[in-house]
């Protein structure tokens, strides 16, 4: 694959699992959605980049939600979060042991003044974000009819999958924390950059990006992790699978390009990482690269 091919192919899974259901979070786009103005329940995934921070204060001030929650315990993301904040905000202490809510939430109050009404810290992995999500609100009675959901854009369809499982009575609104698009381009300085070695220039982000976006890498493996997972087959988290989420139809685009980008990057392929798995009815799958 020469590098515009594999640019294409990594925007054809980020579109794909970068869901948004609507074009901003804000009262009209939510009504226009689910027929009111506000949903029960905003969450933010802290396997998110440290931009979700921000997509959550614009969406507190914007009034979408009667009640907003921070998920993240720890997990293979979170040394890379708390690294992240340390250059990002300085002077907020940022202890070794702190969660992923916990730290989001420090930041939001840093930036934006702003606090979430429900920490859940427990979370390891992206079944247990959803049901300890769950757990929590219907412990504080905490109507859950309508949930915004916020994760990266890399595991966004799933949360939304797992979310369809664990309550299928549940209505979703996708709102993954960002949206990117990247291209080869012959010059690569930046340091997010993927090198292709030789003279086929890199792969690299166009236009904006977010506060601690991974680099093109990184961000490629997260891709190429997807798919595999959302198939719903004997691999498989799907109802054929494992059963920890809900099916997903997976466009033959979508597969092609997973099979162009597996072929030309086998490494790349990330796998499930037993360290943050959650009890035998969870699944054992983290926000990093597992």
């Amino acid at each position: 694959m020469d590098g515009s091919e594999i640019a294409r192919e990594m925007n054809v899974l980020g579109r794909f699992l970068g869901r948004r259901d609507v074009d901003a979070l804000d009262q009209t786009e939510l009504d226009r959605a689910i027929g009111h103005a506000r949903a029960d329940v905003m969450v933010l995934y802290g396997g998110s980049v440290l931009g979700g921070v921000d997509v959550l204060a614009d969406a507190m001030r914007a009034d979408v939600a009667r009640t907003y929650v921070i998920s993240g315990g720890a997990g293979h993301t979170t040394a890379t979060l708390r690294e992240t904040v340390r250059r990002s905000v300085p002077g907020l202490d940022v202890p070794d042991d702190v969660t992923e809510a916990e730290l989001l939430a420090s930041v939001l109050e840093r930036r934006h003044g702003l606090t979430p009404d429900l920490l859940e810290t427990r979370s390891t992995n992206c079944g247990n974000n959803i049901t300890f999500v769950l757990d929590l609100l219907a412990e504080r009675e905490i109507s859950a009819r309508d949930v915004i959901i916020c994760q990266d854009a890399t595991m966004q369809l799933r949360m939304d999958a797992g979310m369809r499982a664990a309550s299928p009575e549940t209505t979703v609104v996708d709102y993954a924390t960002y949206e990117v698009e990247v291209a080869c381009v012959a010059d690569h300085g930046s340091p997010l950059a993927l090198p292709l070695g030789g003279t086929r220039g890199a792969i690299d982000y166009v236009g904006d990006v977010p506060e601690g976006m991974w680099d093109v890498g990184r961000y490629l493996t997260l891709l190429m992790g997807e798919v595999p997972r959302l198939r719903d087959d004997g691999q498989g988290y799907g109802p054929k699978g494992r059963g920890w989420i809900a099916h997903v139809d997976v466009p033959e685009a979508v597969l092609e390009a997973q099979a162009a980008l597996s072929s030309a990057f086998p490494a790349s392929v990330r796998t499930a990482d037993p360290a943050y798995a959650g009890p035998a009815s969870e699944p054992s799958c983290d926000r990093g690269p597992c």
